[in-house]
């Protein structure tokens, strides 16, 4: 007990280490970071890829709105059509007996 103990005390206090000393790494990057800038290269792309690249080169509060919707999304349709196909193939998820008792 003794051991764990003193191994939770060391993690706790490396965290802390972190905690304390991330903004000074931060801020020793101020300067050179301040000189970049974050584009998406458009030159080769068409159709919906061009779109939404110049969607991110424009505007990042609308990219990120139009990702936060996206996502949910085409995460549902994906889930819908999982369910769909393991229907068709046999695997059944909705009436399923569960092993915890």
């Amino acid at each position: 007990m003794k051991k764990m103990r003193s191994l939770w005390s060391w993690l706790t206090g490396c965290a802390l280490t972190l905690l304390v000393f991330m903004p000074s790494v931060a801020m020793a990057a101020k300067k050179a970071a301040a000189n970049v800038v974050i584009v998406a290269d458009t030159r080769r792309l068409d159709g919906i890829m061009l779109w939404w690249a110049q969607m991110y080169n424009d505007s990042h509060l609308y990219f990120t709105i139009l990702t936060i919707i996206i996502i949910p999304i085409t995460g549902c349709i994906f889930g819908v059509l999982a369910d769909i196909v393991m229907s068709h193939i046999g695997i059944d998820l909705k009436h399923r007996e569960l092993a915890e008792h």
